[in-house]
């Protein structure tokens, strides 16, 4: 089987690649020149899943007979005892379904991972695709189910709140009489962990561990944001972690305090990021992935966000349902709210263990 696996393509003058450190240039090269591409599907989220979470990170590409690549596929496994095993493309990010030029390389691309998933006995294979792709009998989308919130950015302050809502607008107005303020740079990572474990905790969710955003510092330098908002005493209520890319800003990882609602220093912190990368020249904000039916989903529809539905594919070997982990699967009912009971240093330390399994 494998020999007929080679021989296939090889005959078809294509060939599949594992990614290593020094072809990195040329694989961010080729998703920035892809219109589906995103800063999700960037090589550096190799290094995160193996250096953060010590995961296997099986990037895989595909050349044709003049050693130009034509699809990327980034692909991370999970193995765990509670959500099971997966091998997905891609981990802990919202996007990141393979990238191609043509069907014959998605075709190759395929037939890699489903080796890569036979070879682990992983009876999963998961492929977080914008756009569903024809890939025949076995495999199953999720339509519906959950949507990414994306728009474009007015060219001024004003222009971008007057393209607020009308009541979402006024709750911007009001926070931005609160004289709270904006804090920005790497130098306030700790503060921004703080502030993001308590509130995931608060929702009672493992948090993801410090070595995550550390590694994400590393790895992306000046295309991670960090900001802090303060109250006019100077505490600090809210944070965000943001990505940027040639032309979108992507609001990552957002915390924050109970008393943050009361100054509304999420709606200030948004919008004040709105603006920001508007003077920076970008043109788009995504304002990530949520399931139908939930609170954040409302919350960016009430910013005037239209949500675009995502088409997820899902392969099973054994043809099982996809493994539903999200905080939604009444199965957790009992141990989300055990976890929200938990002293935050407790419920940081052995959310560690849990959530690199949460990709």
């Amino acid at each position: 089987m494998l020999f007929l696996r080679l021989w296939y393509g090889t005959l078809m003058g294509y060939k599949v690649k594992y990614l290593c450190e020094l072809d990195f240039g040329r694989w961010d090269a080729f998703v920035r020149k892809h219109p589906s591409g995103t800063f999700c599907h960037l090589a550096h989220w190799k290094s995160v899943l193996e250096k953060a979470f010590g995961l296997k990170a099986p990037y895989i590409y595909c050349v044709d007979s003049q050693n130009n690549i034509c699809g990327i596929m980034p692909l991370g496994q999970r193995s765990s005892w509670l959500f099971g095993k997966a091998l997905i493309s891609s981990m802990f990010c919202v996007y990141g379904g393979p990238l191609v030029l043509n069907n014959k390389a998605l075709d190759c691309l395929i037939k890699k991972a489903q080796q890569i998933r036979a070879d682990n006995a992983i009876p999963a294979l998961e492929l977080r695709t914008q756009r569903a792709f024809d890939l025949g009998e076995g495999w199953f989308t999720d339509y519906q189910k959950s949507a990414t919130f994306v728009g474009e950015l007015a060219e001024t302050d004003d222009k971008i709140l007057c393209q607020i809502p009308r009541k979402q607008r006024a709750v911007v107005r009001k926070s931005l009489k609160n004289s709270l303020e904006c804090f920005l740079g790497h130098q306030h990572l700790d503060v921004f962990y703080d502030l993001y474990a308590e509130s995931v905790r608060n929702l009672g969710t493992p948090v993801f561990s410090k070595a995550l955003f550390q590694e994400l510092v590393k790895a992306f330098g000046n295309d991670v944001e960090i900001l802090i908002v303060k109250t006019p005493k100077g505490k600090a209520v809210a944070s965000l972690m943001s990505f940027y890319d040639e032309n979108t800003v992507y609001p990552y990882y957002a915390g924050g305090i109970p008393a943050a609602r009361q100054w509304g220093a999420h709606d200030f912190m948004y919008y004040d990021l709105m603006c920001r990368a508007r003077k920076k020249g970008i043109k788009f904000f995504d304002f990530g992935r949520s399931k139908v039916g939930t609170g954040p989903f409302k919350f960016k529809k009430n910013w005037g966000f239209t949500p675009t539905f995502m088409e997820y594919q899902y392969f099973s070997a054994d043809r099982s349902e996809r493994r539903d982990i999200s905080p939604a699967n009444s199965s957790y009912t009992g141990l989300i709210d055990l976890w929200k009971k938990l002293p935050l240093p407790v419920a940081s330390f052995l959310g560690t263990f849990i959530s690199k399994h949460l990709g």
